[in-house]
C-alpha cells in the first residue's frame, strides 16, 4: 500500500518531466512568445498530456487522479511555459472529463480521439461577467426546438477560446430554476452562431489563449447535451473536482522548479566575500519556500487520493487549491526576492509572479475555496 506522499508511479512521473523538458525545455530564456502553436499543441497529445485521465478506449491512459496530478507535476515543472501546461488542462479536466463521463456514446466516440490526441482543442465557456462564481445568475439561454437546442448569450472569459474545435458550455434551460436549470453542451466552436473574441491580453500563462464566445442564435443537436436537461451544475461540479485537484499540481511543479533554481543561485551567488546562502535571510527564506511546498503537495497528494478511493473530497480538494494557488504565489514572490534587481527583469523569474497570480482566481477563488472549506465544517 503507497502512502499518500509517495509516487506510486515514480517512473512515470521522471519519464514525464525528461520527455517535456526534451520538448519543451530549450524555450526556458526566452519565455513564451505568445499563445501556443499547433505544433506545441500536438506534442503534449504525442506525449500524452492532454488524456491522461481519460478512458484507454479513446486515446486516454486511463490513470487515476493521483497518478494524473504526479504527470501534471512533472509537466509544471519541466516546462517553462506555465501557460501551456494550463491550456492544457483546462482542456483535460474542464472538457475532456465531463464529455468522457457524461456524453453519449456517440459523442464520446467522436470527440475524444481528437482530444487526447491533440488534433481537437477544447474550451470551457462557463463565465459571465454578471455571473463569476455565482452560477445561479446565468443569462445564456438554451431553449428546445425539435431535435436541437437554441443558445443564445454570452460567456465573458474562457480559456482555450480562439483556438477552440470544441466548445464545454453551460446553458439555462430552464432560468427559473437557477443552477438546477443549467445544462452542459458539448458544441462544436465552428457552428453558426457563434463568435470568439480574443485573445485578451492578460497579466500572465501568456501560452494559453483566452476570448469570449457569444451564442447568437445557435443551433446545436440535442445529442450535445452532456448528462440530462437541468444536471448541468453536477457536470460542471464533476469537471471542477478534477480541475481543482489534479490542475494544480502544475503549481506544485512550478514551486518544485522556483526552489530548486533559487537553492542554486543562492550557493552561485556572492555578496559581501560570501554566499548568499549563508545569510539566514535568504536561507531562510528557502526554507519556507520548501515548507510551503512540501505542506501544498501533501494536501493535493491527499486529495487525489481520497478522489481515486471514491470518497468525498470536496473539502480535502478545496484546502488543496487554497494551500497550492497562495503558496505558489508567495513562493514566486521570494524567487524574485532572493534574485534581486535581476529578479525583476522581464523573462527571467518575474514570469512566475504573473503565471501565479491567477491561480487564486480561476478554478474558484480562494474565497470561494473558504466558504467551501466552512461550510464542510458546519459553519
Amino acid at each position: 500500500m503507497h502512502l499518500e506522499w509517495e509516487r506510486p508511479d515514480q517512473d512515470g512521473y521522471d519519464a514525464t518531466l525528461a520527455a517535456v523538458r526534451a520538448a519543451f525545455g530549450e524555450a526556458a530564456d526566452a519565455g513564451p512568445a505568445g499563445p501556443f502553436t499547433p505544433k506545441q499543441w500536438l506534442r503534449c497529445g504525442e506525449l500524452g498530456l492532454l488524456g491522461l485521465c481519460a478512458p484507454v478506449e479513446h486515446g486516454g491512459g486511463g490513470l487515476g487522479a493521483l497518478e494524473t496530478a504526479h504527470r501534471v507535476e512533472a509537466f509544471g515543472r519541466g516546462c517553462p511555459d506555465l501557460g501551456l501546461v494550463f491550456a492544457a488542462c483546462a482542456h483535460l479536466f474542464a472538457c475532456v472529463m465531463p464529455i468522457a463521463t457524461f456524453a453519449s456514446p456517440d459523442t464520446r466516440a467522436a470527440l475524444l480521439p481528437g482530444l487526447c490526441s491533440g488534433r481537437l482543442v477544447a474550451a470551457n465557456a462557463m463565465t459571465e461577467d454578471q455571473a463569476g462564481s455565482d452560477t445561479s445568475a446565468m443569462t445564456l439561454t438554451a431553449r428546445r426546438e425539435g431535435d436541437a437546442y437554441v443558445l443564445s448569450g454570452e460567456k465573458s472569459w474562457a480559456s482555450n477560446a480562439p483556438a477552440a474545435d470544441v466548445l464545454v458550455t453551460y446553458a439555462a434551460t430552464d432560468p427559473a430554476f437557477g443552477y438546477l436549470g443549467l445544462s452542459a453542451f458539448a458544441v462544436d466552436a465552428h457552428s453558426m452562431g457563434i463568435a470568439v473574441r480574443g485573445p485578451f491580453a492578460k497579466m500572465g500563462l501568456d501560452g494559453c489563449p483566452a476570448g469570449s464566445v457569444r451564442f447568437d442564435e445557435c443551433r446545436v443537436p440535442a445529442s450535445a447535451m452532456l448528462g440530462a436537461e437541468g444536471r448541468g451544475a453536477a457536470v460542471f461540479q464533476h469537471s471542477m473536482g478534477w480541475e481543482r485537484a489534479c490542475l494544480f499540481a502544475a503549481y506544485v511543479g512550478l514551486m518544485d522548479r522556483l526552489v530548486e533554481e533559487s537553492v542554486a543561485h543562492a550557493r552561485a551567488r556572492r555578496q559581501f566575500g560570501r554566499r548568499i546562502g549563508d545569510f539566514q535571510a535568504v536561507s531562510h527564506r528557502i526554507a519556507d519556500m520548501k515548507l510551503r511546498l512540501e505542506s501544498a503537495r501533501l494536501l493535493l497528494y491527499r486529495a487525489c487520493a481520497r478522489m481515486d478511493r471514491g470518497e468525498d473530497a470536496t473539502v480535502d480538494v478545496a484546502l488543496s487549491k487554497l494551500a497550492v494557488s497562495e503558496a505558489a504565489v508567495r513562493t514566486a514572490v521570494d524567487a524574485v526576492q532572493i534574485r534581486g534587481g535581476a529578479g525583476y527583469l522581464r523573462g527571467g523569474v518575474e514570469s512566475a509572479v504573473r503565471d501565479a497570480i491567477p491561480a487564486t482566481l480561476f478554478s474558484g477563488t480562494s474565497e470561494i475555496q473558504r466558504e467551501i472549506i466552512a461550510k464542510g465544517l458546519g459553519l
